[in-house]
């Protein structure tokens, strides 16, 4: 496959992710846990390495693995915040970090990202949201609260596997309440006065946008 391909080339000649990393992304994908593509691991390096963000928040942590890119990007100095619902998940994702050696730097909450997200009152340089994709309008709000301005949130998915791209009628029943959200949630981060976005049609789909 064409994204496969680019996936290797990508590593190739960029000299590939730590080990650590790599053995995770092994592991992940052989439990069938959902990680970020590899075309997005190397958007958020890229980013991070540019921006040297002192603070992130991270909506979504599955088994820690985004959160260890990150703070390797980022190096001594860079602090992240995330936010993982399921139990197991979040232990995994704990004990990764640990592992990882960076417990001081990634702090980790349990919970549903829609009530954490309202206790937060600090202000974060980067917010990436990989969360359930049908509360994103839900916590959009939130986010414009806590992204400092000039802040750049970095939304993951926002294709769906091209379903986004669908009429809700070719979507399964099942499906189109994502559907709609997900839809939602691109036109009022395009249309929000307060934010400055583009959409990139790479990997799952990812939405740029910077907090004037």
């Amino acid at each position: 496959m064409y994204e496969d391909r680019t996936d290797a080339f990508l590593d190739l000649i960029s000299g590939g992710k730590s080990e650590f990393l790599t053995e995770l992304e092994e592991t992940a994908r052989a439990d069938r846990v959902p990680i970020i593509r590899t075309a997005v691991q190397h958007l958020l390096k890229f980013i991070i390495t540019e921006r040297k963000p002192a603070d992130i928040l991270e909506i979504g942590s599955a088994i820690g693995f985004s959160s260890i890119l990150m703070r390797e990007a980022g190096g001594d100095g860079l602090k992240i915040t995330t936010i993982e619902l399921d139990e197991d998940r979040a232990n995994a994702a704990l004990q990764n970090i640990e592992k990882a050696g960076y417990s001081d730097d990634i702090t980790l909450i349990k919970g549903d990202a829609a009530e954490v997200i309202k206790t937060l009152d600090k202000e974060y340089d980067i917010i990436f949201l990989d969360a359930a994709k049908g509360q994103y309008p839900f916590l959009l709000s939130d986010i414009k609260r806590l992204l400092r301005k000039g802040g750049l949130l970095i939304t993951d998915n926002c294709l769906q596997e091209g379903d986004v791209l669908e009429s809700r009628y070719a979507v399964r029943r099942r499906d189109r309440t994502i559907h709609a959200r997900m839809r939602e949630f691109i036109r009022e981060i395009y249309h929000d006065e307060d934010l400055n976005t583009c959409l990139m049609p790479m990997a799952d789909g990812v939405a740029l946008s910077i907090k004037k």
